[in-house]
Order: structure tokens, then C-alpha cells, then sequence
């Protein structure tokens, strides 16, 4: 067996590769991964202590909050903003770009999105959830970062991962370089690479999607589920209906496995659920740094220039053949412009 290299020591390795690197990346993803330990010593006791469940409180995405999303939210707010290399973060939890105040964070470069646990519907029934966080440089010259700092296209990234609590858990990141995962040895208590270089299937033969809501689909989305169904040797289907219901343990899968997850808009979320900076942005840098793809049904998403800091968006994100049938099939059956008008 060959040596174990550690989240810290690959951090460090690899830091020639990014082209600004002075060393703060690299502190603040070992900051990063240190929030992540935290949260998966808390999720993992999480029916022993009084953390469970939900706080009688409501975010701004008008969602109940669970206990252990506020804590999961304290402690990846409180491990950037030691560090002193990030100047601002935006949170799902909160509405407004919180500003890290401290003595060098207004000469810190960089700025973090994240999403603190993502599939928090499902913490109170032992279902694997996570957290997505995304890094860009400032774009401010100055002192406290600013919303606009945020407000940058996901081509902008400098780096992007997430962590997954389940049975075991891993943190999966990206600067542009590839996807490596890292497993956590509890044991030891460090991450270690456990999938290096990670690659997705181009063709997969699993579809990730609320099939409850199947009524409420664009045509062109109802046309890929069925298109999934029908029997074709040639092309191995039908393929297999995978979800579990936490974006980021569905999105881990389908890399592993090769498959698509689709959150497509509905009646009832006209614009899409998932959030474009800090959900769609990230996952779209690590699917295209593992081969995939990720589109908004008609454009690829990390194009798209973000208006808003919770601004939501449809997603369509996997192995690069699935991805491209849905936008076909959402292209071919859309209503016309002229004709949605009348």
C-alpha cells in the first residue's frame, strides 16, 4: 500500500498550478476542510444531541431551518473568517453578504459562497447531506467585500467543492485542475485522497429527478423521463430513476456512476429552486472539470451573469451525452415565444 496523502498535503502540492497562489487558496480550502470536520463530528452525533429538528425559524428562502443547518452555518462563517484570506461570504442562511471584519481581511482576495447544508429535509432521517461552497477573486480593489463581488458569471471560479456526511465523508474539489476527492479517516482525523483525478461516464444510465412533480414539467422534460422508460438495447436503456433528494449526494453518485440530475422549473417555481451561486455554480465547475456538462436547459450555466445573490435557476447537470438529449428535447418541444405570448 502506498503512502496516504492528506487534504493538507495535496493542497499544498498543488498550489503552483494556480496562477495567483501566494498561498491564501490554499489556507482557505484547509480552512474549509476544517469547518467540514466540525460539521461531520456534529451530523454524525446528531441523534445523541439536542440538534435535531427545527429551530420554529425561517430563511430567506422562506424554508423551516433545522438546528443543525445554524450550526453547520456558525462554524464555516466562523473558520473563514479567522483565516483572514476571505474578505466576504454569502450564505443560503442569510440574506445580505456578510463582511469578515478583521484586521486583514480587507486586504484578502478572495470571496466564498456556500451553501452550509445542503438536503437539510432529510437530517432528521439519516440521509446523506452536505455542504457546496464556491471561491472567487474579489473583484472590489478594497476593504469589505461587496454583493457585486458575488455577482461574477461561475466561469470566474477560482475553486469549488462540496462535502458529503454520509457513510463515510468526503470533501470533492476543483481549482480548475481537475476533480479529487478526499475520504475522511476519522481515526486519524485528517481527509485523505481516496479518488484521485475523478472522471465522469460520458453516457450514464441513471436519471436524478423528483418524478412527484412530473405534471408540473416542461414538455421537454416529461419527454426525456420517457425517453429514459422505453426499452432500447443499443443505447442500454431503460436506465435506472435514482434520488435521493439532497442535490449534493444525488450530484456525487451520478459522477461516481455516470447519470444526469435534473431540477427543472415548474408551475410552482417558475424560475428553477436551486440557487445559481452557490448550488448551480460550484456543481457546474466540478462536472465540466470531470468531463460532464451542466446547462440551464438552453445555455451552459457558469455563462450565466448572476443578478442577484439568491437568484434561482433550472439545472441540468451529468454525463455530457444525457445533458445534451434534455437540451435537445427541451429545445424541440418548447413552446415559441410568439405562440406563449397569445
Amino acid at each position: 500500500m502506498g503512502q496516504v496523502k492528506t487534504l493538507g498535503e495535496f493542497i499544498v502540492e498543488k498550489q503552483a498550478d494556480f496562477q495567483y497562489s501566494k498561498g491564501e487558496l490554499t489556507r482557505l480550502l484547509s480552512d474549509i476542510g476544517i469547518a467540514a470536520k466540525i460539521v461531520h463530528r456534529e451530523v454524525n452525533k446528531a441523534g445523541l444531541a439536542d440538534i435535531l429538528g427545527e429551530t420554529g425559524d425561517v430563511n430567506i428562502q422562506g424554508e423551516n431551518v433545522k438546528k443543525l443547518d445554524i450550526y453547520a452555518n456558525k462554524q464555516f462563517i466562523a473558520a473563514l473568517s479567522v483565516g483572514g484570506e476571505c474578505c466576504a461570504i454569502a450564505s443560503e442562511e442569510n440574506e445580505e453578504v456578510i463582511t469578515v471584519d478583521n484586521s486583514v481581511s480587507t486586504s484578502a482576495k478572495y470571496v466564498v459562497a456556500l451553501d452550509p447544508l445542503d438536503g437539510s429535509s432529510n437530517i432528521d432521517v439519516n440521509v446523506s447531506i452536505g455542504t457546496i461552497f464556491s471561491i472567487y477573486r474579489r473583484t472590489s480593489l478594497s476593504g469589505p467585500g461587496t454583493l457585486e463581488d458575488f455577482l461574477q458569471p461561475g466561469t470566474e471560479q477560482v475553486a469549488a467543492g462540496y462535502v458529503i456526511y454520509g457513510s463515510s465523508t468526503m470533501m470533492v474539489y476543483t481549482t480548475g485542475k481537475g476533480v479529487n476527492g478526499f475520504t475522511l479517516d476519522p481515526s486519524i482525523g485528517e481527509f485523505c485522497l481516496s479518488h484521485p483525478n475523478m472522471q465522469i461516464p460520458k453516457q450514464g444510465k441513471i436519471y436524478s429527478i423528483n418524478e412527484g412533480n412530473y405534471v408540473h414539467f416542461p414538455d421537454g422534460v416529461k419527454k426525456f423521463i420517457k425517453y429514459c422508460q422505453e426499452e432500447d438495447a443499443a443505447t442500454g436503456r431503460p436506465f435506472s430513476s435514482r434520488y435521493i433528494g439532497s442535490a449534493v449526494a444525488d450530484f456525487h453518485r451520478n459522477l461516481i456512476k455516470g447519470g444526469v440530475f435534473l431540477y427543472p422549473t415548474t408551475s410552482a417555481s417558475p424560475k428553477g429552486k436551486l440557487r445559481l451561486v452557490y448550488e448551480c455554480n460550484p456543481l457546474a465547475f466540478i462536472i465540466e472539470q470531470a468531463g460532464g456538462k451542466a446547462s440551464n436547459g438552453s445555455k451552459r450555466i457558469m455563462e450565466v451573469t448572476p443578478t442577484s445573490l439568491h437568484q434561482r435557476m433550472p439545472l441540468f447537470i451529468g454525463s455530457r451525452d444525457m445533458v445534451e438529449k434534455i437540451e435537445e428535447l427541451l429545445a424541440k418541444h418548447s413552446i415559441p415565444a410568439a405562440k406563449a405570448a397569445k
